[in-house]
């Protein structure tokens, strides 16, 4: 068959339609897969909604970053993939690239990674994009390691739980902030929680680090949350990491601490063309954590299927707070 169903959106702010669009073939360097799950990120409701910009996203779209499904072909020039492969990773959706709210997707064979034998399909198209965020954060900027103080800010969010356990697994002594609800959580990921609702950055700061600070400060909320960065990175030293650092803030903060600021932009890869392959190396990385039993990612138990109004619905329980754990689509059975 040369067409295949996918979810579209075809103006921004209007609602997602059901279509057969043609199904794509392998090019050189590409794998197609046969999509099994799609992950879904609050980049999609923004995209959808035409509040994305960055993300470059040119109509009609395939929406879905993240992807999880099973090796259909081949294309010229690949090694290392064959039909019947179990793979993973943070392939389209941006730009003008295919997502994976569709059967098929042709992939960039870079951006792909084997999954463990003991992953789901629905947990492993719930973390490429969260885990590579965390990753570049942590390990391609701050390089944290053995003995570090880290602090991750909203550690029970999507990126949050990524980079929480990402630097427990690399030796680092964790902190997290969150509220009260997420205390319980933030816990069992084996890092110390500090409620930013009662407690405020010189209280933690004192607390925890005598007043010198962390030795990384990882912040996922962006905002107010990423100047407390800056009063909470380590004199001498500290590094601040944002993944949302896109506002107006003022360094004086960060300077008279002497410390240093990184920015990530995980979309850069796909949008540019450069550095796709650290992205499937990341990946498999996150695999073998997985099968270590040292990276669990937490799932949404909603169940929605490859239908404009089910993937509408996905898209609602991420903007009105209803999820409880990463949103996944199935899109086909394994």
């Amino acid at each position: 068959m040369n067409t295949m169903q996918a979810v579209v959106l075809n103006t921004f702010g209007a609602p997602l339609s059901d279509q057969r669009i043609a199904r794509p073939v392998a090019a050189a360097g590409q794998v197609l897969v046969r999509v099994i799950a799609s992950g879904v990120n609050p980049l999609d409701t923004k995209i959808a909604a035409g509040k994305a910009d960055h993300a470059q996203v040119r109509l009609p779209a395939v929406l879905g970053i993240d992807i999880a499904g099973i090796v259909d072909s081949v294309g010229d020039d690949v090694q290392g993939f064959a039909p019947g492969d179990r793979v993973f990773g943070m392939t389209g959706g941006i730009g003008d690239v295919q997502g994976s709210l569709a059967q098929y997707a042709a992939v960039d064979a870079r951006l792909l990674a084997h999954m463990p034998p003991k992953l789901a399909m629905r947990e492993a198209a719930a973390l490429p994009l969260i885990f590579i965020t965390a990753w570049e954060g942590l390990v391609d900027r701050a390089r944290i390691g053995e003995g570090m103080k880290v602090l991750v800010h909203g550690g029970a969010g999507g990126v949050g739980h990524m980079a929480v356990q990402l630097a427990a697994a690399r030796g680092a002594q964790v902190y997290a902030t969150g509220s009260a609800g997420q205390r319980q959580a933030i816990e069992n990921m084996g890092a110390t929680f500090i409620d930013y609702q009662t407690t405020s950055v010189e209280q933690y700061v004192q607390q925890h680090t005598g007043g010198e600070g962390f030795d990384v400060v990882y912040d996922t909320v962006g905002g107010a949350t990423l100047d407390a960065s800056f009063r909470a990175a380590r004199q001498y030293g500290g590094h601040v990491v944002s993944c949302l650092g896109w506002g107006t803030h003022a360094l004086a903060p960060l300077s008279f601490r002497a410390a240093t600021y990184s920015g990530v932009f995980t979309l850069l890869p796909l949008l540019s063309g450069k550095g796709r392959a650290h992205h499937g190396a990341i990946m498999k990385e996150a695999a073998a954590l997985v099968a270590e039993g040292k990276l669990k990612v937490a799932l949404d138990a909603g169940v929605y299927t490859l239908d404009a109004a089910s993937v509408s619905a996905a898209h609602t329980a991420l903007l009105d707070g209803t999820a409880r754990g990463k949103v996944v689509v199935q899109v086909a059975g394994d």
